[in-house]
């Protein structure tokens, strides 16, 4: 089972950028699928959540109509796309997925991308 999250890199405020969640030794189709992040300094965070196939979708507050996260079965890959890049967005982005979206949306998957960095500045 792997996760490769990719589409990192250094964008300027007010920017965008989106990031990619490949997958395989699984099928995504059955499972839930989120993002997290973790600034320097700071604890990782549970950014974004979508559900296996109910559209149940879940953001942390500072990123609610900036972000969004979407999921393409047939190519087994999962997106965030972010607009409106700020500072504070800077960090190291995972991708994680499981079977049971509470139990991914609280960080407790077992299942983990290498995590992809972005960097917001000018």
């Amino acid at each position: 089972v792997q996760l490769q999250a990719s589409g990192g890199g250094l964008v300027q405020p007010g920017g965008s950028l989106r990031l990619s969640c490949a997958v395989s030794g699984f099928s995504l189709d059955s499972y839930a699928v989120g993002w997290f992040r973790q600034g320097r300094g700071k604890e990782r965070e549970g950014v974004a959540c979508i559900g296996i196939s109910d559209g149940l979708t879940y953001y942390v507050d500072s990123v609610k109509g900036r972000f969004t996260i979407s999921r393409d079965n047939a190519k087994n890959t999962a997106y965030l796309q972010m607009h409106s890049l700020r500072p504070e967005d800077s960090a190291v982005y995972y991708c994680s997925a499981d079977t049971l979206y509470g139990r991914l949306c609280s960080g407790m998957s077992d299942y983990w991308g290498q995590g992809t960095l972005v960097t917001v500045s000018s």
